[in-house]
């Protein structure tokens, strides 16, 4: 059965009808929605998913409280040790979601670190996201790292500078090529070729 980890920005409250097609699709093709328990684009997700009356849904959460769980669906509980409710004690369960889903359906601000850390984490696993970046209200479809390019093109030049400060955007990306270096299969007609 497919899998669809939805998330967002926790600034955007509403739902639009471009997002809300979307999320039609997904429930008459019978996905599972993976979500979080956050506010804003999980809690507005979840109770546009209760009001259809949809069932398969599963909710994600830390600690010892789920903070928004509008359906009462089937709960997953993801334990995290750290008392201190920072980023990366809500990062843990997008972890989970990133490594149960099988693609991703995103809407984004062009600000929230969250949703852009989920974004690049989806793509690291090499499952296709869906990205809703609100301002310009157009969909995405990105397949691989190097397709952030374009949706970093819409961030204004103090997100960019702030998000790259928080994820470390460029660190990350290199990290990643390097991994791809590394897992090129070795050709001794390469090698050959350099000696020339």
């Amino acid at each position: 059965m497919n899998k669809v980890f939805i998330g967002g920005s926790i600034r955007l409250l509403r739902l639009n009808d471009d997002i809300k097609q979307r999320l039609n699709n997904i429930v008459q093709k019978g996905y599972s929605v993976l979500i979080g328990d956050a506010n804003g684009v999980d809690k507005a997700v979840q109770q546009y998913l209760f009001d259809k009356n949809y069932r398969n849904v599963f909710v994600y959460c830390v600690g010892e409280k789920c903070r928004n769980n509008v359906g009462h669906w089937k709960t997953k509980w993801v334990k995290e040790h750290s008392k201190v409710k920072d980023f990366h004690y809500y990062t843990i369960k997008d972890l989970e979601m990133v490594k149960d889903t099988n693609y991703g359906f995103m809407i984004w601000d062009t600000k929230s670190k969250g949703t852009l850390n989920n974004i690049i984490n989806l793509l690291r696993e090499n499952k296709t996201v869906i990205v809703y970046v609100s301002k310009d209200k157009i969909f995405y479809t990105l397949h691989a790292l190097s397709d952030l390019e374009k949706l970093l093109a819409k961030c204004d030049k103090n997100s960019l500078e702030s998000l790259e400060r928080k994820l470390q955007l460029s660190q990350r990306a290199k990290k990643k090529q390097e991994e791809f270096n590394f897992a090129q299969q070795y050709n001794p007609a390469d090698s050959a070729s350099l000696r020339r």
